[in-house]
This record gives structure tokens, sequence and C-alpha cells, in this order.
């Protein structure tokens, strides 16, 4: 069962890039991100999602970082694993297997080529959250995956007890008072979009899953804890601090770009899999540049 309720998933939770050494898990250096980021302040993490090339990993390389995390965590800060597939068998068994790791939630994202109508979305998740007991996060990221979660069906969805709230990577934020018109105030609305994470606060929502959080997890933290505090001055000012770097981090495909800032940051090996690529000479200046802005690296 859970060691923390979902009362506990708000503010900055970062969406764990996925080492790689020599072609395979580097699972230390993964146990290290995730001690590194509970010093630094972040407030829950994400393992084996977009940012964790989840893709591309073995079913037991799944498995086996969302149980590092877990162990890694301790308890300190949720752990949301990243099982969503689209397939909805194999999205039951991941939900399975990270419920009996000890994960706190899970989180589904919308289910990606197949392009299902908003009734095949709704018994998608509806079957998954009704094979496991612990707490459900709808991921809805149409860039990723072609289907948009429409605001009615993430309605009908929140009625499943333990489907409790929403990572939108819309990056409309008319959408955050209409989730929470529909939804109710208990109802966890996240931001998947780091330009727009303190807005998506402002407007209603209680944090940010956030890729920029890899390589700036103080400062992200400190942003999304201004914002939750109604101190929107001193988050716009950090936000303005990370704007080159949320630009930067996605000029390539992510987690290539954010894999070379962590890699210059000697945090761990910027390798991804293919499809995915190292980013291009002009991509790691931008991000050199970015971090050197932040504070985050010397200019």
């Amino acid at each position: 069962m859970p060691q923390v309720g979902p009362e506990h998933i708000r503010g900055s939770l970062c969406a764990l890039v996925t080492p790689f050494k020599d072609g395979a898990v580097d699972a230390r250096a993964f146990a290290d991100l995730v001690d590194w980021h509970i010093a630094e302040g972040t407030q829950g993490l994400v393992p084996c999602g977009t940012t964790g090339e989840s893709p591309t990993l073995e079913l037991d390389e799944h498995d086996q970082l969302i149980r590092t995390c877990i162990e890694a965590a301790a308890g300190r800060v949720p752990v949301i694993a990243g099982t969503g597939s689209n397939s909805t068998a194999a999205a039951i068994e991941r939900s399975k297997e990270a419920q009996k790791a000890g994960a706190d939630a899970i989180m589904l994202v919308a289910p990606y080529y197949n392009k299902p109508t908003q009734e095949g979305l709704y018994q998608h998740f509806k079957t998954i959250a009704e094979a496991i007991e612990i707490p459900v996060l709808l991921y809805n990221v149409p860039a990723r995956t072609v289907t948009d979660i429409a605001v009615e069906t993430v309605a009908r969805l929140a009625e499943i007890p333990n489907i409790v709230g929403l990572k939108d990577a819309t990056s409309d934020m008319s959408r955050v008072a209409r989730h929470r018109a529909d939804c109710g105030s208990d109802f966890i609305l996240l931001s998947g979009e780091d330009p727009t994470a303190v807005e998506f606060v402002k407007q209603g929502g209680q944090g940010c899953i956030s890729v920029t959080a890899n390589a700036a997890p103080g400062l992200c933290a400190q942003m999304q804890t201004a914002a939750l505090n109604g101190d929107f001055d001193t988050a716009q000012a950090i936000d303005a601090k990370l704007a080159a770097l949320h630009k930067a981090l996605f000029l390539e495909t992510s987690p290539a770009p954010v894999k070379f800032a962590l890699s210059l940051m000697g945090k761990c090996g910027e390798d991804v899999r293919l499809p995915l690529v190292a980013p291009m000479e002009a991509t790691r200046e931008k991000v050199r540049d970015a971090l050197a802005q932040a504070g985050i690296v010397e200019g």
C-alpha cells in the first residue's frame, strides 16, 4: 500500500531521465539522481515516463527502475510510476508490478498510435484503474500521442474512486478551470509543460511534472513552492531565470537535451536509445548557455 497519500502529490515532481551506460540501464546513477533530487527539494518522482524513454525500456528494466526509485526514495517523497501503454493488458501488468513494488501512484499516458475514441479512452483507463488499488494519474499529451483526452472524458474518469488526478501537457490554460469545475476541488491537476507551469498553478493547478527539474531541481522546487503559496512575484522571477533552459531542453526531442545537460553537470551520461540521438552542436551550445544563465554551471 502507498506510504503517502494523494494529498502529497503537489509541487515540483521530476519526470526522471533513465541513465544508460554501455547500452544498459545505469542503476547506480539512477539511484544517485533520486537522492540528489530529494536533497535539492524535489517533491515527487516520476520514473518510466516519456522523459525516462519508456517506449525503449525492456519489461524487466521498466520494473527494476520503478523498484530502484522506490527503494532509493524510501518513502521520503511520493513515487508516481509511469505504467501506461497503448495496450490495456500491458498497462495492467505494469501497473500491478508497480503496486507490488510499493509505488504511491501510477501515471497512465493516453494510448498512442491506436487513436481510440473518447469511449475507448474511458474504457481503457477505467479497466486499468479497477485492476489495482493505488491512485491513478491520467496523462494527456496530444503532441506525443495524437489522442486528446477530452475535458468531458476526464470528468467521467474522475468519478472512479482511485483516479485522482491529471498531468496536462496541452498548454491550454483554459482547461485548468474547466477541469477544476468538472472534477472538484480534490482532483489533482499538474502541468506537464515547464514554460507555462507557473501560470498553470495561478489558474488553479497544484504543481508540475517537470523535465526542467532534472537539471534544476532546487530552482523548480522553489518556484513551485512560491507559486503554491501565492507568491507569484518570486515564482515568476525564478521562472524568468529558467526560461532559456525551458526552451533549450526542447530544441530537439526530449530527453536528449536534458541528458546532455546532466552530463555537463556530472550527474549521468548523455546516452539515449535509438530512435533518439544525441543533440546537435547548435543545441548543445544553447543548453550550455541556458545552464549558465540559470546559474547551474559556470558561463
